[in-house]
């Protein structure tokens, strides 16, 4: 039987939240129909990064915020829904990823934000969310998800490919043509850069990669961020903003650097690592194709197909596979709600390192 649903993601960058309304019959996809982002305020993005910290009365201020997003993500909803002429009752689920605010697996939790009783109350719909703390729960890190839904949705059974998501942290899915996918965090995607442009030029993120386009690579800083010990960990393994932040780069830096020299840099160092995961958990691949934001940035995805080209693979778009780059992330999130509506276990333990499989996500009834 044919049922839609909502995915929502709000990714580490921070910019806002998508919503991608998809069709599902049972756990088999059907389409994604139509998407619809808000960009968040400056003052609930100043108060997430603030929590990224520890910081007084931080309980009280995560509980806030999670009303907050729970609101926007409901006004989201609500604007999709108007926006296709379609009735809550028309939705079998939300699938709502929630604001990451704490990824910290070596101690058994990852924190997403969202009061989700309130956003099923504000839409009328049922919604799923904290998919991440049952995987967890059995030894996995709670990321990255999204390599079962790329496996369900990309997957040859002719060839190895490679689906690289490129959000404020880059992952990439590998998938075998047969046998089980798995994946892992790279390090960092836009978050360097955008905290980098944000910083001296006061913009969100650097627009096209225009503004990294007007510097030159500084190898010895290059180098020295790629000598970062995350780089050598096996697989599998995730990390996010408490690792990779502005604090993290200006330890590397004397002060006297080209701004633009540095975002080139960083450019460089997104592209590189990327392209050194795909080499060693992939080489047998010949296409890589490429989601999320960091899509548009003409500079880093030119770096990245100079990498790739010298083992001889191509870089593609995810819309070359039917789905825009930009709604792919939040289309997993209605898909992992469709698996929990049909009770079929959804986390990708290769990926993540959990002990089996099991069904992601905890459901709330409007």
């Amino acid at each position: 039987m044919e049922h839609l649903y909502i995915g929502i993601m709000s990714g580490t960058s921070m910019d806002g939240a998508d919503a991608v309304l998809i069709r599902m019959n049972g756990t088999n996809w059907l389409s994604a129909e139509a998407h619809h982002f808000l960009p968040f305020a400056g003052s609930l993005k100043a108060q997430l990064l603030d929590l990224q910290n520890v910081g007084e009365n931080e309980l009280h201020r995560s509980q806030i915020l999670a009303i907050e997003l729970a609101e926007l993500y409901a006004q989201l909803v609500n604007q999709l829904l108007k926006k296709e002429n379609l009735f809550a009752h028309q939705i079998r689920a939300i699938g709502c990823h929630g604001q990451t605010v704490r990824h910290a697996p070596e101690c058994g939790y990852s924190v997403q934000l969202c009061h989700l009783p309130l956003l099923a109350e504000k839409t009328g719909i049922f919604t799923v969310g904290d998919f991440r703390s049952r995987d967890l729960a059995v030894g996995g890190q709670g990321a990255p998800l999204v390599p079962a839904f790329h496996q369900a949705l990309f997957a040859d059974a002719d060839e190895m490919r490679v689906v690289l998501n490129i959000g404020g942290i880059a992952n990439i899915s590998v998938l075998p043509p047969t046998g089980f996918a798995f994946g892992f965090d790279t390090g960092a995607g836009n978050m360097l850069m955008d905290a980098w442009t944000q910083k001296n030029w006061g913009q969100p993120y650097d627009k096209n990669g225009e503004l990294a386009k007007q510097g030159h690579v500084l190898p010895d800083l290059l180098n020295r961020l790629c000598a970062h010990p995350y780089f050598a960990l096996p697989h599998p393994k995730s990390t996010g903003r408490e690792l990779f932040s502005l604090n993290w780069l200006v330890n590397y830096l004397t002060g006297n650097e080209n701004p633009h020299d540095v975002l080139r840099t960083l450019a460089e160092f997104s592209a590189k690592t990327i392209a050194d995961a795909i080499f060693q958990a992939a080489l047998s691949a010949k296409q890589v194709f490429v989601c999320g934001g960091g899509i548009e940035n003409a500079t880093l995805i030119g770096s990245l197909k100079e990498y790739l080209l010298q083992k001889n693979i191509s870089l593609h778009s995810t819309a070359d596979l039917n789905l825009n780059p930009q709604w792919v992330e939040a289309a997993a999130f209605g898909w992992l709600a469709a698996c929990w509506c049909e009770q079929v276990p959804s986390n990708p333990p290769l990926a993540t390192g959990a002990s089996r499989a099991v069904i992601l996500g905890a459901g709330h009834f409007a």
